[in-house]
């Protein structure tokens, strides 16, 4: 049995999975912390340890994401933007639309019937619509990042967010604290302001159904549902949102091979 394997070194996460010639066998997270290389070595031995596996049994390894070229050992380096497409096909053939939320940036792509990008979006000059946002917005409301989306759902109103920059959206946040909001109608404010920063950028390609949602961000149900609400379609996150790049890198890893 031959094995493959995708490691896609993001930002603040690292993510590693290991294919056979029929479906996903072993994955793994940690942080990329300061030594990227050392953390995306980590993520792949800990896939391995699951997958009983060694370093040797893996015939093919492909880099991706934001420090692909970073990532020891790999036989090539792709953009996450295709990976992530390759991914999201794999997962559930009738995507057309990928939105993948990570770390530090965002990106959409439009895919055709075959799993090809045909054209795609991307925002990586500024960290609101991403995950850093949600995490300052979280640390300054004093809230766990993790309970973050079931909050904002439960919010009878939306605050008005209207800053775009996510040092001056902590301060609006700030000076709606002083001004008494509830917190929950701040937090739904939060959600609603980077839905619709996505939602803005993502337009400026052909979006159709289905529109699936990877990256961490992906996990968060208030901003997927509110990204649904400002897309006007109905959005998809599977089990496996963090690792869609990682599949799509594994997936390539185990073309080389043919």
């Amino acid at each position: 049995m031959a094995y493959y394997a995708g490691v896609d070194l993001g930002s603040i996460t690292v993510k590693a999975v290991i294919l056979n010639e029929e479906r996903i066998v072993a994955a793994a997270l940690d942080f990329a912390g300061y030594n990227s290389a050392q953390a995306a070595e980590r993520a792949l031995t800990e896939a391995l340890r699951r997958a009983g596996l060694r370093r040797e049994d893996v015939s093919r390894l492909v880099g991706t994401g934001y420090g692909r070229n970073r990532v020891p050992g790999a036989d090539k380096q792709v953009t996450e933007i295709t990976c992530h497409a390759r991914g999201a096909h794999w997962l559930f053939p009738m995507t057309r639309t990928v939105i993948d939320i990570g770390g530090q940036d965002s990106k959409g792509m439009a895919l055709d019937e075959q799993g090809r990008v045909i054209d795609f979006v991307m925002n990586d000059k500024c960290a609101a619509g991403t995950g850093r946002f949600l995490e300052v917005m979280a640390h300054a409301l004093e809230v766990d990042l993790e309970s973050f989306g079931d909050l904002a759902l439960r919010a009878p109103r939306r605050a008005q967010i209207s800053s775009t920059c996510t040092v001056f959206a902590e301060s609006e946040v700030i000076s709606q604290i002083a001004a008494g909001v509830p917190r929950d109608e701040i937090i739904a404010g939060i959600h609603q302001a980077i839905a619709v920063r996505i939602a803005s950028m993502v337009q400026k390609i052909p979006i159709r159904d289905v529109v699936m949602i990877t990256g961490g961000v992906a996990h968060n149900v208030g901003v997927v549902q509110m990204l649904g609400e400002s897309l006007g379609h109905e959005t998809v996150v599977l089990p496996e949102a963090q690792f869609t790049g990682a599949i799509g890198a594994a997936l390539i890893a185990r073309e080389l091979e043919a």
